[in-house]
């Protein structure tokens, strides 16, 4: 349910009525460069190695952006369960049987499994090694801590049948619709059980697929959809969409990462489903054309931090205005820069936090009694 508000702005009673909510996610080498961190298989699964980097992250972000919120956490030591500070799914890949790679200056490298067909054993992803160890990683947090936090990326559905299949996951779904859309529900299984038991422990289970969501009154269940710039809209409702509709019944507030440059495309699309409560909308999309069909949706907007190293901070603040005025509701938009990598200088993420810092003294205003 959504509450009017002075101006005709509203919210979401489930996200609650923070203003423009913005966060960031470095990739590796950025981490790498300014703080000396590497990412070697001890960062995922070594118990201390987990929690002494993720406060060295977040002292790192303090020390450059404190001011403005970013760090928080950093005299904490928090038993983080997964990178909440990366872009990285990699977990359920590698529980499906995918061989992950990691490396020092690289999130982790899932290697497709190029399966001669789309095969799912979901109660043998529990049973996988890969799963085992997560489970000893969070077996020793929380002797060590009491408890854990936080999560691990989940991917999505059709990702993970990219990272199994390979690219012929496409010709499957013309010349063996059924057995997709069988093993895409056992997909969803697996998915909705890893999910489960992360909720459970933490209370979150996306604030490593995007992490905007941890500035909201609840934890969004964030559906990772990167790969669906290589269907068509027709193909999602086909194949996808009644996923995500019972989703979004059963998993409240449900959202959608979709990182791609065309989420317009999936717009009138997105509009069947019952609950989207936010939307990842990846630079490029048309934020004007999908509020029309979305007027109640939460809109995290992604600026590209490709061609963020090559823009000045005017333009920067330029177009985070043009892109938040055309989302039209503050309760209802937030922003975001995901892997930034070591030539992006500090200045332009000062630039998009002051300007974002601008835009909401700019709507208090026009909020105030």
């Amino acid at each position: 349910m959504t509450r009017s508000m002075k101006n005709n702005f509203f919210y979401n009673d489930l996200l609650g009525k923070r203003l423009l909510p913005t966060d960031f996610v470095f990739a590796p080498s950025w981490w790498n460069d300014r703080c000396g961190i590497t990412f070697d298989k001890d960062f995922f699964y070594h118990p201390a190695k987990r929690v002494e980097v993720e406060q060295q992250m977040e002292k790192g972000l303090y020390e450059r952006w404190g001011d403005y919120g970013m760090g928080q956490d950093h005299n904490c030591l928090l038993p983080q369960l997964g990178p909440v500070h990366l872009a990285a799914g990699y977990l359920i890949s590698e529980m499906l049987g995918c061989e992950v790679q990691y490396n020092d200056d690289t999130p982790p490298q899932v290697i497709p499994a190029h399966q001669n067909k789309l095969t799912i054993d979901v109660e043998g992803a529990f049973e996988s090694k890969s799963f085992k160890r997560f489970v000893k990683l969070t077996d020793a947090l929380k002797q060590q801590h009491g408890s854990v936090v936080g999560d691990v990326n989940w991917s999505g559905i059709l990702n993970l049948a990219m990272d199994l299949r390979g690219e012929s996951v496409f010709i499957d779904l013309f010349e063996k619709p059924e057995e997709s859309q069988e093993a895409f529900n056992k997909l969803g299984q697996v998915i909705e059980t890893f999910v489960k038991g992360i909720t459970e422990q933490t209370g979150t289970s996306s604030i490593s697929v995007n992490r905007t969501v941890r500035h909201l009154q609840k934890p969004v269940f964030l559906h990772s959809e990167c790969s669906h710039t290589m269907i068509s809209a027709d193909m999602y409702e086909k194949f996808l969409l009644n996923i995500d509709a019972e989703w979004s019944k059963r998993h409240r507030p449900f959202g959608v990462h979709y990182c791609g440059a065309d989420p317009h495309r999936f717009a009138a699309s997105y509009a069947k489903l019952p609950h989207l409560d936010f939307l990842d909308v990846g630079w490029g999309g048309d934020v004007a054309m999908l509020r029309k069909y979305l007027p109640h949706a939460f809109f995290n907007i992604r600026l590209s931090p490709v061609e963020l190293i090559g823009q000045s901070p005017d333009e920067v603040r330029t177009i985070i205005k043009r892109l938040v005025h055309d989302a039209e509701n503050p309760y209802l938009t937030g922003l975001c820069c995901i892997n930034m990598d070591k030539n992006v200088d500090d200045i332009k993420i000062t630039a998009i936090l002051k300007t974002i810092e601008d835009l909401r003294e700019e709507y208090r205003k026009q909020l105030a009694p």
